[in-house]
């Protein structure tokens, strides 16, 4: 394993980075990076970014918004999150087990008096306190894993920035974001920065891997990682895109996450259909949009298309039934 320093707050560039690594550093067998954003929302590669953030506010505080590559909920940074990647060739060996890429995290916390379980579907708790959610990628069966950790974030712009969905809220049995989530700092029995604390928890990572020696991006590489950031993922395309026509919305929460659709229909036929949420999945979303067009807005035709496909590629955890019946009521 290789790790990356990067002291880069700019979160597009931040991001640019973690997908250039992952998608063109291929030589490179194992990769890990720490780096920390200042104030922006990072939306999941499937979500719907007007419906997702308080956009008024956002835009009235100066407030980031960025659109990451892997599937998952948005989350909002600011300089004293710390956020880690872990990207690998050996995707096969830990597929979705964000368990096992969180153990440094809960390893770290430990040698600091502080007792972290992982929970849920991809979380890490203290006391039953969010502090950390994690996403995977995945590319030519390389892997991309990575995890937002709240160090000392502003709580209050946290709820504010975030447009958190009611149902979301409910299906916790809570009243509020604040009530769900916690600071490290705040569990902390010794304070420190958030500078200290990186560098333990990449301290960690190198009892784990003893051999680890640091990857020194070249001037190619850094060239082409602004390129990537200016030209993909600091632009409203790519974090807004075109908003979809639509007759029909519907939207459906399940354990493993949820799904909004949002589906053109004439004289009963699916003439366009986007599908988005905070669910996981290996592959683009938008190959099982594209084999839904021309069919009967029919839940039995929808689902008869979907038991066609390998659905568990694009919606992990969730039934072909489960993601027709988010289309079709």
């Amino acid at each position: 394993m290789k790790y990356i320093v990067n002291k880069s707050h700019n979160p597009a560039y931040n991001i640019a980075l973690e997908a250039y690594a992952f998608r063109e550093l291929l030589a490179e067998d194992e990769l890990f990076v720490l780096w920390i954003n200042e104030p922006a929302i990072i939306i999941g590669k499937h979500q719907n970014a007007i419906e997702e953030i308080n956009k008024a506010y956002t835009d009235e505080h100066g407030i980031h918004v960025v659109r990451r590559l892997s599937g998952g909920g948005a989350v909002y940074h600011d300089l004293n999150n710390l956020n880690y990647t872990i990207i690998s060739n050996k995707s096969q060996e830990g597929t979705f087990d964000f368990k096992t890429f969180s153990k440094p995290v809960i390893e770290t916390l430990a040698d600091l008096g502080v007792t972290a379980t992982f929970t849920g579907r991809n979380d890490l708790e203290i006391d039953g306190k969010k502090f950390c959610g994690n996403a995977q990628a995945y590319f030519k069966g390389r892997m991309m894993h990575h995890g937002c950790l709240l160090f000392d974030v502003d709580m209050t712009v946290l709820e504010n920035a975030l447009q958190v969905s009611k149902d979301k809220i409910e299906s916790k049995g809570v009243k509020s974001v604040r009530a769900r989530v916690t600071n490290i700092l705040d569990e902390l029995p010794e304070k420190m920065t958030v500078e200290a604390f990186s560098d333990q928890l990449l301290n960690k990572i190198k009892e784990q891997y003893p051999d680890m020696t640091e990857y020194v991006l070249s001037e190619a590489d850094l060239e082409n990682i602004q390129n990537l950031a200016d030209n993909q993922f600091a632009t409203w395309d790519w974090t807004y895109g075109q908003s979809p026509e639509y007759t029909i919305k519907r939207s459906v929460r399940y354990p493993a996450g949820k799904i909004t659709t949002y589906a053109n229909i004439e004289k009963s036929v699916i003439k366009g259909i986007k599908i988005y949420g905070d669910f996981f999945g290996i592959k683009d979303v938008a190959e099982v949009e594209q084999s839904l067009i021309g069919l009967r807005y029919d839940y039995l035709d929808v689902l008869k298309k979907l038991q066609t496909i390998d659905t568990t590629k694009y919606f992990t955890n969730i039934a072909p039934q489960e993601i027709a019946g988010a289309i079709v009521e």
